[in-house]
């Protein structure tokens, strides 16, 4: 299965270090934007019922 890679790890500006991603300075907005969003996403679990890290579990009855 293949995923899209959001845009900003395309930019040069994009540093991928092991537990460390940032940009490197002078940055566009939009690009520090988009990371920092992306970091979030990934810190915050769908607690919606029914749910397990966002995955819909279907009850087995």
């Amino acid at each position: 299965m293949t995923e899209k890679h959001p845009d900003f790890m395309k930019s040069s500006y994009f540093v991928d270090e092991p537990g460390n991603w940032h940009m490197k300075a002078g940055a566009p907005k939009e690009l520090r934007e988009q990371l920092e969003q992306y970091l979030q996403s990934l810190e915050e679990p769908n607690n919606e019922p029914g749910t397990i890290y966002g995955i819909h579990i279907d009850y087995p009855y």
